[in-house]
């Protein structure tokens, strides 16, 4: 497997799923795993499968047969300046050669390792391109029979592994750039995605939803397009602690990204609205994003200040922590692929409102389901949980029975079974 991030590491919920993926598969039995990091901490759990740091892999001085695949490196090279382990010289004799559809030979210069941040920062698509430099020397000198990708940073890796191993890729979509630019796609993002998608043997997508992207937006064959949906870690394998709040206000909680995607903008209209027929409710935003400060700067606008807190990034203990404080759980995601955490939010016995444009709202059945862009509906839901103890009640009762049978290892059947159909 290669991932881009691995928990305790993560950023939000790509790394959550793959550590829960890959434990379903452990506890199912017959799958042994090699999952792959740009960086790893040393603290991550190995108990059951081994992490390989890609920044520990020697790329030797030695010919790597990418059989075209540099085609699609060579793009990310012309806008980014990227492959840094190559010559000039070499690189335009290769671009040539590739231009003609020839079988490529990448003789590479660069002998030692190579150093990735593990992060997501303005050297996002040079990293990309060294990892895939490292998954063809892992493609070369490890034994496996499938290779099995997470997300678009990583699918030129999968597809390097596959062109000099000769063995089956799998790619898992996540999500794809149409969620989250809001349909103002990143052109080499989208080129990554398309090539990856094109390339794989068969593609996990994480709902329905997303299904229909790759089929229609990427132009991908539905045979080999298959929906597998995420699950959520069982409460008891967490250390968790009740907590008060210590106010007698009610909660209502925004959980992700600051983001276009997750829709941050759309449940601060809903809360003016809330707070205009009630007094006693406090709204939470947290995480962080490239739109905070908008978002901080509309709260203010709208006098909400004391009314409404924002928290900064939340992970580990610290989600279950809020999720303690929250009477509501709102996900206004614009495009959601999926969605875990409001499968936590009931968990932890919060009554969750989400987005009829995310992959969740096409399994829980006791959920509030709403348009992200109608306010009016998603601030009336919240209104009516806060004000009528049979909603939570009803929440309470059936929602996390309805969630406690959504298990990774369920998940990781079918998972195993596309592994089988590729082989």
């Amino acid at each position: 497997m290669f991932g881009w991030e691995f928990p305790p590491h993560i950023s939000g919920g790509l790394g959550t799923a793959s550590y829960g993926l890959t434990k379903g598969l452990h506890s199912i039995g017959g799958v042994d795993i090699l999952f792959v990091v740009p960086k790893a901490y040393g603290d991550e759990d190995q108990s059951k499968l081994k992490i390989i740091d890609a920044g520990e892999v020697v790329v030797s001085n030695r010919v790597v047969d990418y059989k075209g695949f540099f085609k699609n490196i060579s793009f990310i090279e012309v806008g980014s300046q990227l492959i840094p382990y190559t010559s000039p010289e070499e690189y335009e004799k290769l671009v040539n050669l590739s231009r003609k559809k020839q079988k490529t030979l990448i003789n590479t210069l660069f002998s030692g390792k190579l150093s990735f941040s593990g992060g997501y920062g303005s050297n996002l698509f040079q990293e990309i391109a060294n990892y895939s430099a490292v998954a063809s020397i892992i493609g070369v000198n490890f034994d496996f029979d499938v290779i099995h990708a997470h997300d678009w940073l990583t699918y030129p890796a999968g597809i390097a592994a596959k062109f000099v191993s000769g063995k089956p890729l799998v790619i898992h979509v996540h999500a794809t750039d149409f969620d989250r630019s809001g349909g103002s796609v990143n052109p080499s993002v989208f080129e990554i995605e398309k090539r990856g998608m094109e390339v794989a043997d068969k593609i996990i997508t994480v709902s329905n939803l997303t299904r229909n992207i790759v089929i229609e937006k990427y132009g991908i064959n539905p045979d080999k397009v298959i929906t597998v949906y995420n699950a959520v870690e069982p409460m008891v394998d967490r250390q968790k602690i009740k907590y008060q709040s210590g106010i007698s206000d009610k909660i209502v909680t925004f959980l992700g990204r600051v983001t276009l995607q997750k829709g941050p903008e759309y449940f601060i209209e809903a809360a003016h609205q809330v707070l205009r027929k009630m007094d006693k409710v406090r709204f939470v935003m947290a995480g962080s994003g490239d739109m905070l400060n908008r978002m901080i700067a509309r709260v203010a606008a709208l006098r909400m200040g004391d009314k409404f807190h924002f928290t900064g990034f939340l992970q580990g203990n610290d989600v279950y922590t809020m999720f303690d404080l929250s009477d509501v759980y709102v996900m206004p995601s614009i495009s959601e692929p999926f969605g875990i955490s409001p499968l936590e939010a009931l968990q932890s016995n919060v009554p969750v409102i989400i987005s009829r444009q995310s992959g969740v709202a096409e399994i829980l059945k006791h959920a509030i389901k709403v348009d992200f862009w109608d306010i009016h509906a998603m601030a009336d839901a919240i209104y009516a949980i806060l004000n009528y103890e049979g909603l939570p009640k009803m929440f309470n009762k059936y929602a996390k029975e309805e969630v406690d049978k959504l298990k990774w290892e369920n998940t990781a059947l079918k998972v195993k079974e596309i592994y089988q159909s590729v082989l």
